[in-house]
């Protein structure tokens, strides 16, 4: 993410419902921690035929009017939560018109970081549905994407971040996030290489997990320097990387993965992986584009 002194705003999407807060209050502790502005996005889309039903006004200037007028409510209730929670945060509330991924995508260009929520993301339909965005705009952001699930979290007492480490110049960025974060709550980094078997056997396993060690100690070497205050622990494990990933994070602050990588659970954006990723994290979910790098 940015330093401090670049100023970039914590970019977090505004729901419909006003009632589901955790990713806005995420948005606002983080952009408090780093001494950065919060900008509540709400983007608002055009009317289509599926919309048009009882409760649509027949006039698309009628229907654009009342949208305007209720996404203005729904940022004004976002920064009052803000100010009550941070009041010494600068909110900066942006409507705009267009799609969410587009829009967001646009904010990302300038951002710290762009926030969504999810009530559940082991909902089907919160991550593959025709509304979702977090899939499609983490192919486009230009800053790190975090993905926050609506239901309660309780990390364990000793604070820790999991990161996922392939070896490449991507996962390399995401472990830098993660002593970001880790450093900014007092908590440790918990980097594990997951090596998967191929369906082929390999008769030098040892040698084989031996390299993914060599890998994952270069890949987080070098870190304490930056942040002497981060205890770092990292571990090879055997298995899927969505098992093995989500496992580790069952009690973590957060699971903060690199894409693009070469191989593993990095090598595929739209994948089975990160799919699974989403789907099945209880915590939050930090993904770090080919932008980060």
């Amino acid at each position: 993410m940015s330093s401090p002194s670049e100023r970039r705003p914590i970019v977090v999407g505004v729901e419909a419902d006003p009632t589901r807060r955790t990713a806005l209050a995420w948005a606002a502790d983080e952009a408090a921690r780093r001494g950065v502005p919060l900008r509540p996005v709400r983007a608002e889309g055009v009317p289509t035929r599926g919309q048009r039903g009882p409760d649509v006004p027949p006039s698309w200037q009628e229907w654009n009017e009342g949208l305007h007028r209720s996404g203005k409510q729904l940022l004004a209730e976002a920064v009052d939560f803000v100010a009550a929670r941070h009041p010494a945060v600068e909110v900066d509330a942006v409507l705009a018109e267009g799609d969410p991924v587009w829009v967001l995508g646009e904010e990302s260009r300038t951002a710290t970081a762009v926030v969504l929520g999810s009530e559940h993301l082991s909902r089907t339909q919160e991550v593959f549905g025709s509304a979702a965005v977090a899939l499609p705009l983490m192919a486009r952001a230009h800053c790190p994407v975090v993905v926050v699930p609506e239901a309660e979290h309780v990390p364990e007492e000793a604070a820790f971040y999991v990161v996922g480490v392939d070896g490449s110049e991507h996962s390399a960025a995401a472990v830098d996030l993660a002593f970001e974060e880790a450093s900014l709550r007092g908590a440790e980094v918990r980097a594990l290489y997951v090596w998967q078997p191929g369906p082929l056997r390999i008769f030098d396993e040892h040698g084989a997990q031996q390299e993914c060690r060599r890998l994952l100690s270069e890949t987080v070497a070098g870190r304490n320097t930056r942040y002497p205050d981060v205890e770092l622990r990292h571990e090879l494990v055997v298995g899927h990387p969505v098992q093995a990933l989500t496992e580790a994070s069952a009690h973590a602050l957060g699971l903060v993965v690199g894409t693009r990588g070469h191989g593993g659970f990095t090598g595929m954006l739209l994948g089975s992986v990160s799919q699974g990723v989403l789907h099945y994290a209880q915590c939050s979910v930090l993904v770090v584009p080919p932008a980060r790098a």
